[in-house]
């Protein structure tokens, strides 16, 4: 009884965390995703905001951000541009490397047009590349922009979103830089350099020489802009929106919901970055990281109503005297956040905690050095689906000592099953005694009651970091496994409600119900492991939990078919290697194996009940 007794507090306490994590994070996501889908239509027949309103000004010297956004050709025309349109409203100079495509506007200078090579919009190959940068006046502006502003009150013409820069060389490629010159008439000469290495990362230089006959003193800043709200996957463990990393602040996670209030968040730091992130891409603008900056994360709301969000930072004046010039050198990523491609920046530039980027969540610690296993095994074998299932034999092998002691314990339990059922009869009137007497029997024995919930206990960390590595990791977006599951970070697309396809329906469709009915053939799988598991063990006496040991089963497979197929896939392995170990365990104990028994018993039952 002390033996059902603990499985099932076990087996509560994992249900009980699941059903939490599909209430919080699993139920918000249609509602919210109708609500996103509802604002986004409503946000595509609105003519995008083509100027946004001053920047509040930040400490250092008083000087402030330009904002991102300006007047331009969607608005001369009373209506919104197609991104086409819009890319071809201004002169270009293009981008073009191996694993991005696109053009900076001479106009502004702005790096608004930008899309990733290596990745598509679905598992089809065919699809359309992913857009990640896009310029105003098209349907979802996103932007990074460099350059120099002034004090309130200074005269000095600087270069600003309107200016139109001359091409000195270019086009920008992973070999050539791309230069742009400036001259405002009087005295100043700008050029801005852009270079790009083959993968995400750009570097700008600013300078500026004074031709004139005065002193001037001007503020390098950065920013990245994005116009309206994106539509994101409604997850609390993912952030998505304003993300950076600024020095005694630390990590900065700011969701788009808590800076429209139009209250700018105001940071003092030294290097450091900061930036916008979405799932799987992000775009941060970097300063030097011995630099001193005023940073800032703030949104405004246009006069058609469509919020504007900008994370930006603003570097230490320079003076620059008759004569002299000055420079100024900033990082801008723009791309996918590949662990491998972050991890090797915040190496190469000494950029302070830039890992961060990808979301690890609190377990960073778990989950990070799982993914990277994963990672390494993958390169071994070529499967991300197979780098699980042998990371799976891995960590059995890692908690084998504490598996097999928690085993060797349930067997000595099942073992003195006989004496406790003569001390329950013997007190079955004196709850105390019974207690005692049973106690005692333990200690005899050697035996801890609750050594058989430690494997269970142990599981849940490694399910969640799984699952993490699994939702945030871009190297599992299309990863596939075999057969019919072409991404293991998306469910299992499979039903039986119409045959894993041979019936030309799709359950999905049904009002309310539908999610529901997406009950593919791994989750089907882990069920079966998982109810094979638990009949390894004898039933309880008592009826109710009986009858909650019977349905668990069931639960879990619909409530794990709407997770990460590579998930289910971990959890069906895990069972299955659970089953085989506990039952190896239990034949060197001596205890008789039950699994065939209980099986049988199940079937008796429901012929006797028929009968």
């Amino acid at each position: 009884m002390t033996q059902n007794k603990n499985m099932f507090i076990a087996i509560g306490l994992s249900l009980a965390i699941m059903i939490g994590w599909q209430y919080f994070y699993g139920m918000p996501l249609a509602e919210k995703q109708r609500q996103q889908a509802e604002q986004q239509r409503v946000l595509q027949q609105a003519e995008q905001a083509q100027q946004q309103q001053g920047a509040a000004e930040t400490q250092a010297g008083g000087a402030a951000v330009p904002g991102g956004a300006q007047p331009g050709a969607a608005q001369a025309l009373g209506r919104a541009l197609t991104r086409d349109q819009a890319l071809a409203a201004t002169p270009r100079v293009a981008i073009d490397t191996p694993r991005l495509k696109g053009s900076i506007s001479l106009k502004g200078g702005r790096v608004d047009d930008l899309s990733l090579l290596d990745y598509h919009e679905t598992v089809d190959p065919k699809s359309p590349n992913i857009v990640l940068l896009a310029p105003a006046g098209s349907p979802h502006p996103f932007y990074a922009e460099f350059g120099w502003t002034i004090a309130p009150g200074a005269t000095v013409k600087v270069p600003g979103p309107d200016t139109l820069w001359t091409v000195a060389s270019g086009p920008l490629t992973a070999s050539s830089p791309l230069v742009l010159t400036y001259d405002n008439g009087e005295g100043l000469l700008f050029k801005r350099t852009y270079a790009v290495d083959e993968q995400y990362m750009f570097t700008v230089k600013d300078d500026v020489e004074n031709r004139g006959g005065a002193p001037v003193t001007l503020y390098p800043y950065a920013l990245v802009t994005r116009h309206g709200l994106p539509q994101t996957q409604g997850f609390y463990i993912l952030h998505e929106g304003m993300i950076g990393v600024l020095g005694d602040a630390g990590l900065q996670e700011i969701t788009y919901s808590k800076i429209e209030d139009g209250q700018p968040h105001l940071y003092k730091a030294t290097g450091g970055w900061l930036g916008i992130t979405d799932k799987y891409w992000a775009a941060t603008v970097i300063p030097d990281q011995s630099s001193q900056i005023d940073a800032r994360f703030s949104s405004t709301t246009t006069s058609n109503n469509v919020r504007n969000f900008q994370a930006d930072f603003l570097g230490a004046g320079k003076t620059v005297q008759p004569g002299a010039s000055a420079s100024s050198e900033g990082r801008l990523f723009a791309g996918a956040k590949v662990v491998a491609v972050v991890d090797g920046y915040q190496r190469q530039y000494n950029i302070d905690r830039f890992d961060l980027l990808i979301d690890w969540g609190w377990f960073y610690f778990i989950t990070k050095p799982l993914f990277l296993v994963i990672d390494w095994i993958y390169h071994l074998v070529g499967n991300f689906g197979v780098a699980i299932l042998i990371v799976t034999v891995l960590l059995k092998l890692v908690f084998f000592p504490l598996a097999n002691k928690s085993y060797a314990s349930m067997a000595k339990m099942k073992a003195l099953q006989p004496e406790m059922m003569a001390i329950r009869e013997r007190y079955k009137d004196d709850r105390t005694k019974q207690q005692q007497a049973t106690m005692e029997l333990y200690k005899k024995e050697k035996v801890n009651p609750v050594a058989g919930c430690l494997p269970i206990l142990v599981q849940i960390p490694v399910f969640f970091a799984l699952y993490k590595v699994l939702f945030v990791t871009i190297e599992m977006r299309h990863a596939p496994f075999f057969g019919w599951i072409h991404d293991l970070s998306a469910p299992d697309p499979t039903t039986i409600f119409n045959l894993f396809g041979l019936i030309p329906w799709n359950p999905g469709s049904v009002p309310v119900i539908g999610a529901y009915l997406m009950l593919g053939a791994w989750p089907l799988i882990m069920g079966v492991t998982m109810w094979v598991q638990m009949k390894l063990n004898p039933a309880p006496p008592d009826p109710t939990q009986q009858m909650i040991f019977n349905w668990m089963p069931v639960i879990f497979t619909f409530m794990l078919a709407h997770f990460a197929a590579g998930l289910v896939i971990y959890w069906a392995w895990n069972n299955t290697l659970s089953v085989l170990q506990q039952a190896v365990i239990m034949r060197r104990h001596g205890v008789k194996i039950e699994l065939w028994d209980n099986m049988r018993s199940v079937f008796k039952k429901k012929a006797s009940t028929k009968s």
